[in-house]
């Protein structure tokens, strides 16, 4: 196994990484206390999907809990919390990851136990029919079994209902020709009622090979025989990793993009998005949050102040900065929820804000208020074994390099106000804006 060392600020030991002949990596990272958290990050999530697929990501990670040769549907889940754990998993576009958190245990009992039942499940999950639910035509209202597969179609239409959910699936749709990043990551009840179990299967035993995934123990335990601990469980048993994919990654748009959807709501929603640079470009990426807290984090931000506050007449109900970070690109979205008759005069308001960044210079107080938020958030992030386990998995993961880490506060403090402008002119022009707006039906 090649091993390395990373110095990850605020922990008291430095986190070890192993890599394995078969490409599986360990993480071992010590944080005082009872609690442990036991995690693996796979790298598929809807980056790795096509028309034809599309949810079954978000799908695998259901059945996951579904069973293995060894233990039946619900054991690993009942087990676990009996023992005060806390129990669950996420899918994204670039991943998919599992985790427990739990108190150790005497000699750390608990802990071994949850790396074999979290080993087991990772390497031989069964997927059952009686569990999946059997394909079905979404035109006949005559079924009603209520297996996974409906479970999961329902949670797709709850949250295609949702409205923000409308207007940010057309805003990133739109951000993208070619990418998979443009796929809803929930997919289609289309697709998941007819998905048989054999592609499910197949889907699973090509992108959850031994490189795809990371296994990350967070806690305080002795290193030497956890790490041998998680070598045995995760036998992978010589199985294939999965093939390269390189994607071609979009240019943004050129000239502003504009869609206009309506629905059944009682005000007007607005997202503006923009393509940003890759994950593991650390200090833009910083910039880019810098950016969306002065802009839009909180209620001393520009737009909180000048379209809510301070507006003579109001328009607005919030407005705000997200930003969503990719391994083949980030997105930086700005959001407003307005009155529907001042439609136009809301969408130019928003726009003045974007373009104030550069014509009203940010100040030095804003800067350093902003970088004080994020050593603030970066601190909270080693609070707790799970929020660490959770920032290894991302930089593991999304960003392939946890050493970024090291150099994370000094490129912070390293960044001027020059810096955020030409941040700023690269990749929030308005030229290079998709906005995606959602008004009242007539």
């Amino acid at each position: 196994m090649k091993k390395s060392i990373v110095k990850y600020p605020y922990l008291t030991e430095d986190v070890e990484i192993y890599e394995r002949e078969n490409g599986h990596k360990i993480v071992l990272a010590h944080k005082e206390g009872e609690l442990v958290n036991v995690s693996t990050w796979v790298k598929t999530g809807s980056i790795n999907e096509d028309d034809k697929i599309n949810g079954i990501s978000h799908f695998v990670e259901h059945l996951m809990f579904k069973g293995t040769h060894k233990h039946k549907a619900g054991y690993f889940d009942k087990t676990l919390e009996a023992k005060g754990a806390i129990v669950n998993a996420a899918t994204w576009k670039d991943y998919t990851f599992y985790y427990v958190t739990l108190p150790k245990g005497e000699n750390c009992k608990d802990l071994n136990l949850a790396i074999e039942l979290h080993a087991d499940m990772m390497l031989d999950p069964v997927f059952p029919e009686e569990e999946i639910g059997a394909p079905f035509d979404l035109n006949n209202p005559k079924v009603t079994d209520k297996r996974e597969r409906h479970v999961v179609i329902e949670e797709i239409r709850m949250r295609k209902d949702q409205n923000w959910t409308k207007v940010y699936n057309a805003c990133n749709y739109n951000m993208y020709k070619k990418h998979p990043y443009k796929r809803d990551v929930i997919g289609t009840p289309e697709i998941i009622s007819q998905v048989t179990q054999e592609e499910i299967m197949n889907y699973y035993k090509t992108f959850y090979s031994p490189e795809n995934m990371t296994t990350i123990i967070v806690g305080d335990f002795n290193k030497e025989e956890i790490l041998k601990k998680v070598e045995k469980e995760f036998d992978f048993k010589g199985r294939a990793n999965a093939p390269k994919k390189e994607f071609e990654i979009d240019k943004p748009c050129d000239k502003t993009v504009y869609i206009e959807n309506t629905g059944k709501v009682n005000t007007s929603y607005m997202m503006m998005g923009w393509l940003g640079p890759k994950a593991a470009q650390l200090k833009e990426n910083i910039e880019l949050d810098i950016i969306s807290i002065i802009l839009g984090d909180s209620t001393s931000s520009r737009m909180y102040q000048n379209l809510i506050e301070k507006l003579p007449e109001q328009i607005f109900n919030m407005a705000n900065c997200e930003h969503y970070q990719f391994k083949d690109g980030n997105n930086f979205f700005v959001q407003a929820n307005f009155k529907p008759e001042k439609k136009d005069e809301a969408i130019q308001l928003v726009k003045n804000e974007v373009e104030k960044l550069v014509s009203n210079k940010i100040t030095t107080e804003e800067l350093e208020k902003a970088k004080k938020k994020i050593k603030s958030r970066f601190a909270y992030a080693a609070e707790t074994v799970s929020e660490i386990g959770e920032t290894i998995g991302y930089y593991m993961t999304v960003c392939e390099d946890l050493k970024l880490v090291e150099d994370y506060l000094s490129d912070l403090d390293s960044i001027t106000i020059e810096d955020l402008e030409n941040t700023i002119k690269k990749y929030l022009s308005l030229n290079n804006a998709v906005i995606s707006i959602l008004t009242p039906e007539e």
